[in-house]
């Protein structure tokens, strides 16, 4: 075996070859023979999967500087090293059935990078710095121990589809519903209780799977006109099928904590706070200079995070919302899509701006 390493290694250095297969090789180590000397300049394409590697070399970038693929599936690898970040072309990085429990933050300098695959590893959370992978565009880390997202996740702008299923998570930041190129999203097998209420506004995402989350029991509005999973949601409820009250109550669970009044038909007037923060949201969505540019006003920094991210926008006018949401509900049972989802006890929800707008709202256009 070592003989015919030896010789596919050197077959690739004489040729300059750009692919190259150490696909079952049972290795343990990273050949010695791809960092001699001058290393490999021409590969672009290096596939080692299913062996028994616990690490990469420093010198990786070095000795391999045009790597656009990089293929560890199945290996032992717990960590990488920071000099992964060297990898200044790599495109594709498939780590995904290894030992990892640590991603370092220098995964955030490969800026050419469109696809990572991170599933099933050990992972229980990921660095900020994600989020500086503006090329990216395939996001998979199902099957770790994820508990959250990260927060800058949403400047991933090149983000179509993101995998998070059989996690952790309990809440999905509101700020992914600005990652406005994404088209699939995956969540299954979670912990999930609420989700974002914008999540489904933006044109592009067309397919999301909410499978087995048991706790969650609403979805966004926005949903209904979706390719949408969600068997085996709100299967831990409780309450009776004509208690309409009480269903809308369980499926307003885990609603965000800006979250300061929830109102209904009978409420005619908006509040003062929610009245002020939509006049200002708009004097600050209509200057085109970066809200931490602008002078700045007396209020708390949660509140000007709701500036930039309000909580949502109206199911029925797309007004922005910040303190108050007026929702309705619809039983998924009551819908078109009741034959569809049969293992399902959700319900639509959508959140309105107003008691006007309450009433109006129709979820079928």
């Amino acid at each position: 075996m070592a003989t015919e390493l030896h010789e596919t290694i050197f077959m690739a250095k004489q040729e300059r070859h750009k692919n190259l297969f150490l696909n079952y090789k049972n290795l343990n180590i990273f050949p010695v023979e791809l960092l001699k000397d001058e290393g490999l300049q021409f590969l672009e394409r290096l596939y080692m999967k299913r062996n028994s590697l616990t690490t990469l070399p420093d010198n990786l970038a070095q000795k391999l500087p045009n790597l656009i693929e990089l293929y560890l599936h199945s290996n032992n690898i717990v960590i990488i090293p920071e000099a992964i970040g060297n990898l200044a072309r790599l495109q594709s990085l498939d780590l995904s059935n290894n030992a990892l429990q640590l991603l370092c933050p220098e995964i955030g300098r490969l800026r050419s990078l469109r696809h990572l695959r991170l599933s099933n590893n050990h992972l229980k959370c990921l660095p900020p710095e994600i989020g500086d992978l503006q090329e990216l565009e395939t996001l998979d880390v199902s099957m770790n121990q994820l508990m959250s997202l990260p927060d800058r996740l949403h400047r991933c702008l090149s983000l179509q589809n993101l995998t998070v299923d059989h996690n952790l998570l309990s809440l999905v930041p509101r700020q992914m519903c600005w990652l406005h190129r994404l088209n699939q999203l995956s969540m299954a097998a979670n912990r999930l209780t609420f989700l974002p209420l914008d999540l489904g506004r933006s044109r592009e995402l067309q397919f999301v799977f909410v499978d087995n989350n048991v706790d969650l029991k609403g979805l966004p509005s926005y949903l209904y006109n979706k390719v949408i999973g969600c068997s085996g949601c709100g299967m831990s409820s409780n309450v009776l099928e004509g208690d309409l009250g009480e269903v809308l109550s369980e499926a307003l669970v885990g609603l965000p904590a800006e979250v300061k009044a929830v109102g209904s038909e009978k409420d005619n007037v908006v509040p003062l706070e929610e009245l002020a923060m939509r006049a200002l949201h708009r004097i600050y969505h209509n200057c085109p200079t970066d809200l931490n540019l602008l002078p700045p006003i007396t209020l708390p920094k949660s509140l000007l995070d709701l500036l930039q991210f309000p909580l949502g926008h109206c199911h029925r006018c797309s007004q922005a919302m910040f303190t108050i949401i007026y929702p309705k509900l619809f039983p998924l049972r009551d819908t078109a899509l009741a034959g569809v989802h049969r293992r399902s006890t959700v319900s639509f929800v959508a959140y309105c701006c107003s008691s006007h707008c309450l009433r109006s709202f129709n979820l079928q256009g």
